[in-house]
């Protein structure tokens, strides 16, 4: 990747996150970042985007990206209950 352009709302999640978590999602966007195909390709009105899950602390984590040529953009990340609802919401 060459380039990786993360939302206001995955930048904001983070940063209200604990440290621990944190580091947990960099290290999860650099797994992404070595292999763009690691997440699950979603269907329907999400077809371009992949929806990795992660595991912290016994709660799933879901991070929704997209990959355009050589750049990675990060769409959205939290737990399960809504994500798909928001980030249908943040990406109409």
């Amino acid at each position: 990747m060459n380039k990786i352009i993360a939302s206001n709302h995955f930048l904001k999640f983070k940063k209200k996150s604990p440290k621990k978590l944190q580091l947990e999602i960099d290290n999860e966007v650099k797994n992404i970042i070595n292999n763009p195909e690691i997440g699950e390709l979603k269907k329907g009105d999400l077809k371009t985007i992949r929806i990795y899950k992660f595991r912290y602390k016994a709660q799933f984590y879901l991070l929704s990206y997209e990959v355009k040529g050589k750049t990675l953009y990060l769409y959205l990340v939290g737990t399960h209950e809504n994500y798909y609802k928001q980030l249908k919401r943040y990406l109409s």
